[in-house]
């Protein structure tokens, strides 16, 4: 199994932004503890990230044909993005979309999901292992 973990704007920022909120471990510490997970699980998992609406959409579409699932973290552009909406759609993959924080204990903005209206799961407010639990969730498929 192959899978695509991809993270929006700021994640990047991860151990600088918010520690409060999204904890000091970094966006490398993040990807590195992917990489175990899934090495230990026997499947391939790539990380990417960007901070641009438009390279996330590529990205989507790029896993067509190439990764059986996506782990999805938007970041703001959960809350405004119809265009990553319609890449999910159209791609069709099984998608996954995590948050880091609690967004349902946060600001009313954050309370708006297009991506929910497509992921299968959504996995919240459980700080790094979220995302461990995403690729968990792929194998018990």
């Amino acid at each position: 199994m192959r899978l695509l973990v991809l993270n929006g704007p700021n994640l990047n920022l991860l151990g600088l932004r918010e520690p409060e909120i999204y904890g000091k471990q970094t966006y490398a510490d993040l990807c590195a503890m992917i990489a175990a997970h899934a090495d230990e699980k026997g499947l391939t998992v790539d990380c990417r990230q960007s901070n641009h609406e438009g390279v996330l959409v590529d990205l989507i579409q790029a896993a067509y044909g190439v990764y059986d699932g996506i782990i999805l973290n938007p970041g703001a552009y959960t809350h405004t993005s119809i265009a990553i909406l319609d890449a999910l759609q159209a791609v069709g993959l099984p998608t996954v979309e995590v948050h880091i924080s609690d967004v349902t204990k946060r600001e009313p903005f954050r309370q708006i999901s297009y991506v929910g209206l497509y992921a299968e799961k959504r996995i919240i407010g459980r700080g790094l292992q979220g995302y461990l639990l995403a690729i968990d969730h792929f194998l018990q498929k």
